[in-house]
């Protein structure tokens, strides 16, 4: 599943995504798309068999699962 991650601050979204990499997730960052709101601007999709628990990651604000058409639906925390 294709999931979308924002953050607090630039360094946790670098971070997040640099942790993802070296795990071999599939990972990128972008900016965060404008119907989604985020304190730092940058955001991470990637690809993972479950959603991330925001609680679990000191910095990620939100987690967003992306359907085939696009769309955001936020995870449970």
């Amino acid at each position: 599943m294709e999931y979308l991650a924002t953050f607090h601050t630039h360094y946790g979204a670098v971070q997040f995504n640099k942790r993802r990499n070296a795990e071999g997730v599939q990972s990128k960052l972008m900016p965060v798309p404008r119907e989604l709101s985020a304190n730092c601007g940058l955001c991470v999709r990637f690809i993972a068999p479950a959603a991330p628990n925001p609680s679990e990651h000191e910095d990620m604000d939100k987690c967003y699962a992306v359907n085939e058409y696009g769309e955001y639906t936020i995870t449970e925390d």
